[in-house]
C-alpha cells in the first residue's frame, strides 16, 4: 500500500509525533509512505528514520489561502509518479487539500481528528472529513457526531499509540526513599493547555515544599505572559522555561511528576509518554484524558481550572511515595496494554483497507 500523509507542518507537537510514529510503523510493516508538509523542526528526525518527506507550501490555517492550490499542484505532479493508494490528512487545511486531490485523482482520502474544533461556516458548508475519520478518543468521537453530524459508521475510534520500547523505567521510580520534587509539563504554550493553573498551583506547592521545582517544556505565544505570572507569584527562580524537545523519553527521566492541566484535550500524547516512563501523572478530567487515566488507579484527575485541587494532587504525590510508585507502575501497564504503537497501526491499517475496498 502506498500512503500519502499530509499535515500542515512537522514542528514539535502531538500531530507531528503521531505522523512520525505512524509513518515509521507503516514502513516497518512493508508499506510505502510519503509525508507532505511545509517541513519543520522534526525534519531531520524523519530523514534519519528513512521517512520520505516532501515540502509543500501549506503552513496556513486559512481555508481560503492560495497556498492550498499551490500545494495541490505539487501533489498532483508527485502522484503522476507515485500513484498513491490512499491520502490521510491530519489538519483542517490539509483535509481541504486532500479533498481537492481526491476529486481530481479518485484516490480515496480520510482524516484523523486530533482534538476539538469550533463550528464555523466553512466546516458546515465543506466538512471534508473523507471516507472515514479517525477519532483519537471517545470524547472526540462524540464531538464529531454531535457537533458536526458525522455519521457514527463513518467515525473510527483509534487511540493514539506510542513505541513503548523507547521509554524506560529507571530504578528510582520504585525506590521508596527517593524524594519526589520535580514537576514537569511538555506541551505547546497555549491557553488550552492550562499552564497558568499549573504555575498558580505551584506557588502553593512551593510554600509547603521549598525544594520543589517546575520545568515547562514548549514554545508558544503565551510564554512571556507565563514568565510574568511566575514573577508576580515570586516563584520565578523555581520555574524553568525550556524549549520544545524531540527526545521526550530522555527529558521525562528527569521529571518526578508529570502534570497536564488542560482545559481541552483530545487525548494527550505526552501523558502516554510520561506513563510509559513510570512517571505518576496529574491531569485534568477533561476531553479524552479520562480515556487514559483512571483516577487513583493509573493517575490523579482534577477538575480543569481548579488550582487548589491541582496543588493538592501534586503535594499528595510528594508526600505519599507508595502512591507515586503504584500510579507509575499501573500507568506503564495501561500504556503497554491499550496505547501501544502496534495496536494503533494495525487499527489504522484496517481503516485504510476499508476505505480502499469501499472506493473500488
Amino acid at each position: 500500500m502506498k500512503v500519502l500523509l499530509i499535515t500542515t507542518h512537522i514542528n514539535f507537537g502531538g500531530i507531528s509525533s503521531y505522523i512520525f510514529s505512524l509513518a515509521k510503523a507503516l514502513i516497518n510493516n512493508g508499506h510505502e509512505v510519503v509525508c507532505a508538509s511545509s517541513s519543520g523542526e522534526m525534519l531531520s528526525l524523519f530523514n534519519r528514520n528513512g521517512i520520505r518527506t516532501i515540502d509543500i507550501p501549506i503552513n496556513t490555517k486559512s481555508e481560503l489561502n492560495p497556498m492550498i492550490i499551490m500545494s495541490l499542484i505539487r501533489l498532483l505532479m508527485l502522484n503522476r509518479k507515485e500513484k498513491f493508494d490512499i491520502i490521510h490528512a491530519q489538519t483542517r487545511v490539509t483535509q481541504i487539500l486532500a479533498s481537492y486531490m481526491s476529486k481530481l485523482t479518485e484516490i480515496p482520502f480520510m482524516s484523523t481528528c486530533h482534538g476539538f474544533f469550533r463550528r464555523n461556516m466553512g466546516r458546515q458548508l465543506y466538512p471534508c472529513w473523507g471516507k472515514r475519520v479517525i477519532a483519537i478518543s471517545e470524547a472526540v468521537k462524540k464531538h464529531l457526531m454531535i457537533d458536526f453530524y458525522v455519521p457514527e459508521e463513518k467515525v473510527k475510534l483509534v487511540y493514539n499509540g506510542i513505541d513503548v520500547d523507547q521509554f524506560k523505567i529507571l530504578a528510582k521510580r520504585s525506590d521508596p526513599d527517593y524524594k519526589v520534587r520535580t514537576v514537569g509539563i511538555i506541551a505547546r504554550l497555549s491557553t488550552v493547555k492550562g499552564h497558568k493553573y499549573l504555575i498558580e498551583a505551584m506557588a502553593g506547592v512551593i510554600r509547603e515544599f521549598d525544594d520543589a521545582r517546575l520545568f515547562i517544556f514548549g514554545q508558544g505565544k503565551i510564554k512571556y505572559e507565563l514568565i510574568k505570572q511566575a514573577e508576580s507569584l515570586k516563584i520565578s527562580e523555581k520555574v524553568f522555561f525550556l524549549p520544545s524537545i524531540s527526545n521526550t523519553a530522555e527529558v521525562l527521566q528527569e521529571i518526578d511528576i508529570f502534570v497536564m492541566p488542560s482545559v481541552q484535550e483530545g487525548l494527550g500524547l505526552s501523558i502516554l509518554e510520561a506513563l510509559a516512563c513510570g512517571v505518576p501523572v496529574v491531569a485534568s478530567n477533561v476531553g479524552g484524558i479520562p480515556s487514559i487515566i483512571k483516577h487513583d488507579v493509573s493517575g490523579l484527575l482534577v477538575e480543569p481550572g481548579n488550582t487548589m485541587a491541582l496543588a493538592g494532587a501534586i503535594m499528595r504525590l510528594m508526600e505519599d511515595r507508595s502512591l507515586a510508585i503504584r500510579l507509575g507502575q499501573k500507568g506503564r501497564q495501561e500504556v503497554e496494554e491499550r496505547f501501544n504503537l502496534g495496536k494503533m497501526t494495525a487499527d489504522i491499517e484496517k481503516v485504510y483497507e476499508e476505505v480502499i475496498k469501499k472506493d473500488s
